[in-house]
């Protein structure tokens, strides 16, 4: 009974609270006041502040894995083939999620709908910004893993980028705003294998913290605390990101975090 007490106090009680506080000073209007306010408290209450109720998280998590895939297959058949080196990167990709056959079965379907000719985005990435578009990190790392497939094969083709800057206008990102966030993608996928002592690898490193050479020691540390907000778990998982993909999130902020120790290693500490 005190087990189911706990329960009852701990997702409605401020709820009851806000419906006869609010009736008693104000009424009828008073009371749905305090429904609402006090609804949003028992939310904070029972799933933490900024937390959110476990279906909903659930239904983001289908949604983003749904759509990355879907945006996938687009983007492989961008350039009017899918590449080997393409379908390679979408097992590594799936091999890394640890797939049951089912989930795998569904993923490749999704590829395919996306690799479609004549198939439109609009819908789906209108459903995620319905689900998801209110959580800026998981914009974030979607376009972080779009923008990594398309480099899959080796090369970035017009058409490729011309359909990232279509699908990062959608998700509602500027030209620049986006252009700045692919610079840095594209030089955290590939600085870390050049000398660690190279003028280019160090060029390299400051175009991946989006910064550069100019920027001041205080300016450097904040471009990287916030990138590596931007790839933490528990912000992540918060948001909906699906838990096997959250260990891929952190290889990207390995990278930030080789970036950021290079620049500060340069400067004889940031």
């Amino acid at each position: 009974m005190r087990a189911l007490f706990t329960i009852f106090s701990g997702t409605i009680l401020f709820k009851l609270i806000g419906i006869f506080a609010g009736y008693y000073f104000w009424g009828f209007w008073g009371a749905l006041l305090g429904f609402f306010i006090g609804s949003s408290i028992d939310r904070m209450r029972a799933y933490g502040a900024g937390g959110m109720n476990p279906l909903q998280n659930a239904l983001r998590q289908a949604v983003f894995l749904e759509t990355i895939f879907i945006l996938m297959g687009k983007l492989a058949k961008a350039d009017g083939h899918v590449s080997q080196g393409e379908i390679d990167h979408v097992e590594q990709f799936m091999a890394k999620l640890n797939m049951t056959p089912e989930h795998r079965q569904l993923a490749i379907g999704w590829f395919k709908k996306g690799a479609a000719a004549d198939f439109d985005i609009a819908p789906t990435l209108s459903r995620f910004m319905s689900v998801c578009g209110h959580t800026k990190n998981l914009k974030d790392v979607l376009l972080v893993y779009l923008i990594v497939m398309a480099l899959a094969d080796g090369h970035f083709h017009p058409a490729e980028e011309a359909l990232l800057t279509d699908i990062a206008a959608r998700l509602g990102y500027g030209p620049e705003t986006f252009k700045h966030l692919m610079d840095m993608v594209l030089n955290q996928s590939h600085f870390g294998g050049q000398q660690a002592n190279s003028a280019a690898a160090l060029d390299d490193a400051y175009k991946a913290l989006g910064v550069t050479r100019e920027n001041t020691d205080a300016e450097i540390k904040r471009a990287y605390r916030k990138l590596m907000s931007q790839y933490h778990p528990d912000k992540l998982m918060g948001q909906g990101m699906p838990p096997d993909m959250i260990a891929m999130a952190t290889e990207q902020a390995k990278e930030i975090q080789v970036a950021y120790d290079m620049i500060h290693k340069s400067r004889g500490g940031v």
